[in-house]
């Protein structure tokens, strides 16, 4: 069995993170543009309030339930990465075969939550009613398929936390291409409208989970997959759950809190939740990039947490903080110098554009903003602190939304005061991570659990 080696652990640090950063940003990229392909074409070719079906609330309601389950596996990777960076293979084994069962039993957990609990949510959520079937469509046939979309992101999870970006980028390609042609045979020629574009995700998803299974399966390495031996090892699923569950509750408030603002976007119309869809698949341009980063310095600092060279820890840190605020600056700029084009790619209904980029000059400014939140939770969390970043992100993002969203909503104030909360959590949220990181306390308490000497 080979012994797979990466540069992670060794090498110029910014070339080593660009080379795994660019992989993941690029496979992020072809997943958001599965929703994105959705939202174009049934605003385009079904209407308005399909495009308002299609993201808005059920996006927010699948990032509230998904998400949970993504930060969770999130540990998985973690764990995994420790491990192989102390080239352990025992533990390597084990934590291959936990993961993919926790995958497996977090979609279907998530399966019969989505299909079963989506009428009452979007009720919850003051859904218009000439969107509501749309929706409801919609999220049953997508969580009908979450348990192969589960399989692919830990499977692709496990993949990068070994350093190898690169498959799970190809096989997203792949699945992207599939449901490009699947969204223009149901809906354009089927004329199945939202249900297509539905079930073309969900086949697509299916195609990913396949070829990263095949993959892993296949590997003549560390972490090779053997089907039989799928099952869940109590030691490392405690490892896994101590690190992933901060994460996926961290996930959860923040998704919370978006429900919370959808509900306060929904009391503003159709035309609304039309822009603030179409925002939002703009918008998943910047948080692909920062999503990347943050997958890429977990990896890279618990690769090297692992293998005891904490001197390549903080300059990777120091290093990522200033790649991602030069892009985040960049994309910035990019939205609010495109953003009228950009937007008549979703509609061409001048109140929607008009109420878009309203939403975009209000939070584009402040991308950069929220660069320390990502970087700092995500190399804190490759050392296994992942309660304290749980725990600012809570009072930082959520709480504070929340009590903006109940202190200016009974005032029947105007949508741009309502979005103002996200700019000022970014800010706040970011003070309260770099003073804790600065502080260097929490690293000494890893240190101290981990054995490490210095």
């Amino acid at each position: 069995m080979k012994n797979t080696v990466n540069g992670i652990t060794e090498g110029v640090i910014w070339k080593q993170l660009l080379i795994f950063f660019f992989p993941i940003v690029l496979g992020t990229f072809f997943q958001q543009l599965y929703n994105t392909v959705d939202a174009i074409i049934v605003g385009n070719f079904v209407g308005k309030e399909a495009l308002a079906s299609v993201g808005g609330t059920t996006g927010t309601l699948i990032n509230l339930t998904v998400g949970f389950f993504v930060g969770l596996s999130s540990g998985a990777g973690v764990v995994l990465a420790q491990y192989f960076g102390a080239q352990d293979r025992e533990n390597i084994h084990r934590s291959v075969h936990t993961s993919i069962a926790l995958g497996i039993l977090g979609g279907a957990i998530l399966m019969v939550i989505g299909i079963f609990g989506a009428e009452s949510a979007m009720r919850m959520m003051q859904t218009p009613e000439e969107i509501m079937a749309y929706s409801l469509t919609y999220l049953r046939i997508y969580f009908i398929g979450v348990i192969p979309q589960m399989i692919y992101n830990m499977g692709s999870g496990l993949l990068r936390a070994v350093g190898d970006a690169k498959r799970p980028l190809y096989y997203l390609i792949a699945a992207c291409g599939v449901n490009i042609v699947l969204d223009l045979l149901f809906v354009v020629i089927f004329r199945w409208e939202v249900m297509g574009v539905a079930v073309a995700t969900i086949l697509s998803q299916l195609v990913s989970a396949i070829l990263v299974s095949y993959t892993l399966i296949r590997s003549d390495t560390l972490y090779q997959l053997h089907p039989r031996e799928i099952r869940l090892n109590p030691t490392i699923l405690k490892e896994i759950i101590i690190i992933g569950l901060p994460a996926g509750l961290q996930s959860v408030m923040y998704a919370i809190s978006n429900v919370i603002i959808q509900s306060s976007i929904n009391a503003y119309g159709t035309n609304s939740i039309a822009a603030w869809t179409a925002y939002g698949k703009i918008d998943g341009l910047f948080w692909m990039v920062m999503g990347a980063f943050g997958v890429a310095i977990t990896t890279f600092v618990g690769q090297n947490f692992g293998a005891r060279k904490l001197d390549r820890v903080h300059k990777s840190v120091k290093i990522s903080i200033l790649m991602a605020s030069i892009t985040a600056i960049a994309i910035s700029c990019l939205f609010l110098s495109t953003g009228q084009f950009i937007y008549r790619l979703f509609t061409n209904d001048a109140q929607v554009i008009e109420i878009g980029m309203q939403i975009l000059w209000i939070l584009g400014p402040f991308y950069v903003c929220y660069v320390c939140i990502e970087l700092l939770s995500g190399a804190m969390r490759g050392c296994g602190e992942s309660f304290v970043p749980m725990v600012m992100t809570a009072l930082g993002i959520c709480g504070l939304r929340i009590a903006w969203i109940a202190y200016y909503m009974p005032q029947n104030v105007l949508l741009d005061k309502i979005l103002q909360c996200y700019p000022i959590t970014w800010i706040v949220t970011s003070i309260f991570f770099i003073l804790y990181y600065l502080q260097g306390g929490w690293l000494k308490r890893r240190k101290l659990k981990a054995g490490i000497i210095e």
